[in-house]
């Protein structure tokens, strides 16, 4: 479901952090493969301003992937790593539109609390909402 804007800043993040490291970059990328290649990735990195707080900028599976577990398995090497780094608290931003849904459910699921719901935040008729997913918490679950 991503456009071509959010593509390019893809690229633009995995650049850096090829390039810059990521401590220097900010931007922690890991990847799922299988026999086919990459299967899924996922981005995140401290929020700025903080102390122990994370953004999951991005965990996407191929398509052929999808319901396989690939995001799970993603999204526990994530929480891994955020807390391997001091972090307790994982922020995902993402869209209320209905092409979003699938990644809302994937999110609920995994005992992220809806935090925030801004109303045509990105554009009118495309709500901003904020999970959030307290690391210490959830491992007790």
């Amino acid at each position: 479901v991503f456009d071509p804007q959010e593509i390019a800043t893809v690229d633009e993040l995995l650049n850096d952090f090829f390039t810059q490291g990521a401590e220097a970059s900010g931007y922690w990328f890991i990847t799922c493969r299988d026999e086919n290649g990459v299967a899924g990735f996922a981005c995140y990195g401290p929020r700025p301003l903080t102390q122990g707080a994370f953004d999951l900028y991005w965990i996407a599976a191929d398509p052929r992937c999808q319901g396989q577990g690939v995001g799970a398995r993603l999204l526990e090497r994530v929480c891994r790593g955020v807390s391997a780094l001091g972090g307790y608290l994982l922020i995902v931003e993402t869209s209320g539109r209905t092409d979003y849904t699938p990644a809302r459910r994937f999110y609920e699921s995994h005992h992220f609390d809806l935090a925030a719901h801004i109303r045509d935040f990105y554009a009118p008729g495309d709500d901003l909402m904020m999970y959030v997913l307290r690391l210490s918490e959830n491992q007790e679950k």
